[in-house]
């Protein structure tokens, strides 16, 4: 037996002798919570602690918003269509008459600075700054479906088009509508391979709503290939999520079908307004037509001139080979799903702008190119990872090389259009200062060329006897003359109404103005 204590070290037992006193024991000094250094991870900014895919894909929606402030300028104008939307909530000018194919999504959207600012500058801003962190989201929206590498990329990609930096901050409900379809997609495919994943079945939904409540007939087209799946292919079936969808449609159209029945004469009655304003739909081919638009002209109607040159108009005119390529590739991969669908969503969103209407505009195909984003995207990754020592720097230079160039044909594109379009948004500013100094000032009535914009500028109510946006008839204009300041506008060659021709002519910014005789009342 051994005389003094066991000590254990290790797996090694030892005979030690007695324990030496060794005096008092030292007081410990204890830091309070308050001293205790925070641990490195609680130190670091947030961007720092995500994963770097995520901060990739943060960096491409950063810079698509700052593109779109430096390249586009937030002092350029409201055009035609805009002023329609913001003067819905503007506080400075009276509503402009809202037809019947319009949704009161863009309204809603702009109401938080348009309804207490007339800055133009002040809601471009706001837009840029909103439409980079719609993009974000919607990229967010594919994570567990793609890599982050393909979402950047694909972000990338979308967000160099002219078109899409040139309607991203403006007050248009296009852009919107891809960044749905592009998240709704996403979404879609999250929730069908994982049916725990809440979130993914939340963004069906607010995708779709999203959608619906800027151009509902676009949100149905979008995604008629996801309520096929769902109702006719077995192995897709999945109820909460035609609940999802559905329901999403139904609550953001809800409000458009109500107006339909309170100020259209009825849903069926709405539907052939709209028909009618554009055009009347059927079998047109516009597919010539959009190839024209590309060139910078944001709307195209009657769409007649020569086709861009062919730097302007390759990247479209290769989107079928690249969409073959990729429907390849995915089939290989075994993974066809997370191609298929997009370019399905892509072809549907696209059809009736190819061939249901005699007119084009390169925004109509927003949703579309941001859907055909996903499976180029997934080419270009592939072929940037291709294997071999020698071709693996070749195709990448390729690819630095025709992005490159792609990329330098839409910023010439995106100048010119910027430059033309600021031009005559000063042109309609001119107007309406001419006509202020004439005496036409609120509350007052302008009709005429162009006048919806320059009613805008000038803080007047809009009207005209017929077209597509007829509110009201010659005998109400001429009412309206009778008691507050009204002036008629009309081209240089064109002909003036009948009822202004005792009315005072002036020559304002290029067009001919008839003011009424007790317009300085």
């Amino acid at each position: 037996m051994s005389n003094g204590p066991q000590i254990t070290t290790g797996a090694r037992v030892t005979s030690a002798g007695p324990v030496p006193s060794v005096g008092p024991v030292p007081r410990v000094e204890v830091a309070s919570p308050a001293e205790v250094a925070p641990p490195a991870t609680a130190r670091r900014p947030l961007w720092s602690r995500w994963p770097r895919g995520e901060v990739a894909v943060a960096v491409v929606a950063g810079a698509f918003a700052l593109a779109q402030l430096l390249l586009v300028r937030p002092g350029m104008g409201l055009g035609w269509d805009e002023s329609v939307y913001v003067s819905q909530v503007a506080g400075h000018a009276p509503a402009s008459f809202f037809s019947a194919p319009r949704a009161r999504g863009v309204p809603l959207l702009v109401a938080p600075v348009a309804a207490w600012s007339s800055s133009t500058e002040a809601l471009r801003v706001y837009l840029a700054v909103l439409s980079g962190l719609g993009l974000f989201v919607a990229l967010r929206a594919w994570r567990g479906v793609l890599p982050s590498r393909m979402r950047a990329t694909a972000g990338a990609l979308f967000a160099t088009l002219w078109v899409t930096l040139f309607y991203g901050p403006q007050a248009m409900p296009n852009y919107w509508v891809a960044v749905g379809a592009l998240a709704g997609t996403g979404c879609f495919l999250r929730a069908r391979a994982d049916r725990s994943d809440r979130a993914a079945l939340w963004g069906v939904g607010l995708s779709a709503a999203l959608m619906a409540g800027m151009r509902p007939m676009d949100a149905v087209w979008a995604v008629l290939p996801l309520l096929v799946l769902l109702v006719c292919v077995r192995q897709w079936r999945r109820p909460a999520l035609l609940v999802a969808l559905g329901g999403g449609l139904a609550a953001g159209a809800a409000e458009w079908v109500v107006e339909a029945y309170a100020a259209y004469g009825g849903l069926a009655q709405r539907l052939a307004d709209a028909s009618r304003i554009q055009g009347g739909l059927g079998w047109n081919i516009a597919v010539v037509d959009q190839l024209r638009a590309l060139g910078g002209r944001t709307l195209c109607r009657p769409c007649a001139g020569a086709v861009p040159p062919v730097p302007e108009t390759l990247w479209w005119c290769a989107l079928p080979l690249l969409a073959a390529l990729a429907v390849r590739a995915a089939v290989r991969s075994g993974r066809p799903a997370v191609t298929l669908v997009p370019l399905a969503c892509a072809a549907s969103a696209a059809f009736p702008y190819l061939f249901l209407i005699g007119y084009a505009a390169p925004r109509f195909l927003m949703p579309a190119y941001a859907l055909l984003a996903v499976p180029v995207a997934g080419l270009v990754v592939h072929a940037a990872r291709a294997p071999g020592r020698t071709g693996r720097p070749l195709t990448v230079t390729l690819l630095v090389l025709v992005l490159a160039g792609h990329l330098t044909a839409q910023l010439v594109v995106l100048h010119n259009t910027v430059r033309r379009t600021t031009a005559a948004r000063q042109e309609w500013a001119a107007v309406a200062d001419g006509l202020h100094r004439l005496g036409v000032r609120p509350p007052c009535l302008i009709t005429g060329k162009e006048y919806v914009p320059i009613a805008f500028y000038a803080g007047c109510s809009s009207a005209a006897a017929g077209g597509h946006d007829a509110n009201t008839t010659t005998a109400g204009i001429r009412r309206t003359a009778e008691r507050l300041p009204t002036a008629v506008l009309v081209a240089p060659g064109g002909r003036a109404p009948g009822y202004v021709r005792s009315w005072e002519p002036h020559r304002v910014a290029g067009l001919r103005v008839y003011v009424a005789p007790d317009a300085g009342r």
